[in-house]
């Protein structure tokens, strides 16, 4: 879960943020920045009304929306300085390191997709983290019953730890494509860290709510349970640690952590897990060879048309392009536009309903098993899905998968599938960030699960992630392959979709959100909603969200089950069960007509979040 808005300054787009930068006044511009795209304009802002304070802004000298207010001043504070997208979203990213630590930081991974204002091209990094070559396919079994561990045990655990990938993806951005070195850019996290950030409910309910897994363990009692208590709303909270950790990285490299006196203390932390007195968990398989391994891959992206415009998503290890990239392709064959709303949510969600089937039975890491992955996103293949919804009646989930590889039928009846589905932490945060130049980044990172394993790497300021959970502990469903069981070096699955969208060759929209799972349904109704169903980004990002996953029920927020649209989707088959919220989304998008780059942040959703132009 992401956390919320930190101190409650409501950013705005008319210079809440203020102009002078802290960082590189002055510097020349990037070489992802220069020259400006067609239509780069100068840095005059321009207020928009918005559905909630700060969540909305709009100017030309670049935007930014992230899930807190002090991630998001940095960001703009560079953007206005004159630096590009990618310093801005590292330097943005490695503040929500300090603020949001249940979320992401050091000791996580994510997917990095990147859009080149110059040239229009999409480019993209897998920085997932990896399983320790000491995992096998068993791992999560337990010997004495042959049965999955327990998942309470496994999650708090060294066991669920894989090896961060955070840090080296993001060296390897600023590279490639930004103007900032990296110490300069974890240079505004590192004082952020030190003068600390204020405490709000949800941030002392995200402790509150890993209390009982946190006081397992002394290091990171001492960090996050200051004094021994929940901290309260309104005081400050501080990690000079994890200020030390940013500055002796800007000095030695990402070397100290991939092969150095860092990556030993993450793997000793991992492998016996300091714990209170009495307690004990289960150890892990890191050693210091995997992090000296661990690479950060360069991909293509997953590309689809859609009515015109092109979208582009994270291709695997993780889920997310394809799975939207799917359903996306299925739901071109309706007119969404046409349709009432009962309707077009309906189409909606039999589109994820099949096309979480097809993610289930078909998407792990490439490296490891074979993925269809232009199969999956081929209009022919759409066609044979989208011919099994009725527009009158919902499936029965679980829907059986398809077979995207085999000759491809007129309409083949639906299948029945096996019950399931694995599970995925809703922790992580999304960002998405725009330059005067035309450049984008949309940036998802994570440590799994809100707390990830719970433990602290004693004195580094950071807790390690259990992103290894993601893996299917046994087969998911029995007699079927199952493409995400745990291997050495492998990268489990996720769902993370930063997603990029162009039209005629120009960025148009970006966006992302955590949430597990419904991650893709969250991006997917986003889409459709601004493409299809002509709400405005706003509206779009504040609309009540549903989501289907194959499952018997749709999940659906308060709002969303209260509504006469979920009467009509019952009448047509669906069943539905309540979820708080779902989400918490960002994102951007190119107006126009000389009418700047907006960015959106969630207005409500765990706790709201901050949108900001230089």
């Amino acid at each position: 879960m992401t956390g919320p808005l930190r101190r409650r300054t409501f950013l705005t787009s008319t210079g809440a943020l203020g102009a002078g930068a802290v960082i590189g006044a002055g510097a020349p511009a990037a070489r992802a920045s220069a020259p400006p795209a067609p239509g780069a304009t100068t840095t005059r802002t321009t207020p928009v009304a918005a559905p909630g304070a700060g969540t909305v802004a709009v100017g030309e000298a670049g935007v930014v929306a992230t899930v807190d207010a002090d991630a998001t001043r940095i960001a703009v504070e560079l953007l206005a300085a004159g630096r590009n997208a990618v310093d801005a979203a590292v330097a943005a990213a490695a503040a929500l390191g300090v603020t949001e630590p249940y979320s992401c930081g050091l000791g996580g991974g994510g997917y990095f997709v990147f859009l080149e204002g110059r040239t229009g091209r999409v480019r993209t990094l897998d920085g997932r983290e990896t399983a320790p070559a000491r995992m096998r396919r068993d791992s999560f079994l337990d010997p004495a019953t042959g049965r999955p561990v327990p998942f309470a045990e496994a999650v708090t655990s060294g066991l669920s730890v894989g090896v961060p990938g955070t840090l080296l993806t993001w060296a390897t951005a600023l590279e490639l494509w930004g103007s900032l070195s990296l110490a300069r850019a974890l240079e505004p996290a590192a004082r952020l860290a030190e003068e600390g950030f204020v405490v709000d409910a949800t941030f002392r309910q995200q402790t509150a709510d890993n209390e009982a897994r946190f006081r397992r363990f002394p290091d990171t009692v001492e960090l996050f349970l200051p004094g021994g208590r929940l901290p309260e709303v309104g005081s400050r909270m501080y990690n000079p640690d994890l200020a030390a950790t940013y500055r002796t990285i800007a000095r030695r490299g990402v070397g100290w952590l991939y092969g150095g006196r860092l990556g030993t203390e993450v793997a000793r932390t991992a492998a016996r897990p300091p714990v209170a007195p009495g307690d004990s968990v289960r150890p892990g398989l890191l050693a210091d060879g995997d992090l000296a391994r661990y690479r950060v891959l360069r991909r293509d992206p997953t590309r689809i048309r859609y009515r015109g415009r092109e979208v582009y998503g994270m291709a695997s290890s993780s889920s997310g392009g394809s799975t939207v990239g799917e359903a996306l392709n299925i739901l071109e064959r309706f007119d969404l536009a046409a349709a009432d709303e009962v309707t077009a949510r309906h189409l909606y969600l039999e589109a994820c309903r099949l096309a979480f089937a097809d993610r289930n039975r078909w998407v792990g890491d490439p490296e490891f098993v074979e993925v269809p992955r232009e199969e999956l996103l081929s209009d022919e293949y759409a066609a044979e899905r989208a011919c099994l919804i009725s527009p009158d009646r919902a499936l029965t989930s679980p829907v059986a998968p398809g077979d995207p590889t085999d000759d491809l039928s007129a309409c083949p009846p639906a299948g029945v599938g096996a019950a399931g589905e694995p599970y995925e932490g809703r922790s992580t945060t999304h960002l998405v960030v725009a330059d005067r130049w035309g450049n984008v980044v949309a940036y998802n990172l994570t440590i799994e699960q809100t707390g990830g394993s719970g433990i602290t790497v004693p004195g580094r300021g950071f807790i390690l992630n259990n992103e290894l959970t993601d893996f299917s502990f046994a087969p998911l469903f029995e007699g079927v392959p199952d493409p995400n069981l745990p291997a050495p070096g492998k990268r489990p699955r996720s769902s993370m979709a930063p997603t990029i969208v162009t039209e005629r060759g120009r960025p148009l929209l970006a966006c992302g959100t955590p949430g597990g799972a419904t991650i893709i349904t969250t991006v997917l109704q986003l889409l459709t909603d601004r493409l299809d169903r002509g709400l405005s980004l706003p509206d779009a990002m504040a609309a009540p969200r549903w989501s289907q996953r194959n499952n018997a029920t749709t999940q659906g927020e308060p709002e969303a089950l209260a509504s006469p649209v979920a009467e009509g989707l019952t009448a047509l088959g669906h069943s539905f069960a309540a979820t708080p919220e779902i989400g918490a989304a960002s994102a951007l998008e190119f107006l126009g007509d000389g009418r700047g780059v907006m960015a959106v942040a969630e207005p409500r959703r765990r706790g709201g979040g901050a949108a900001g132009a230089a």
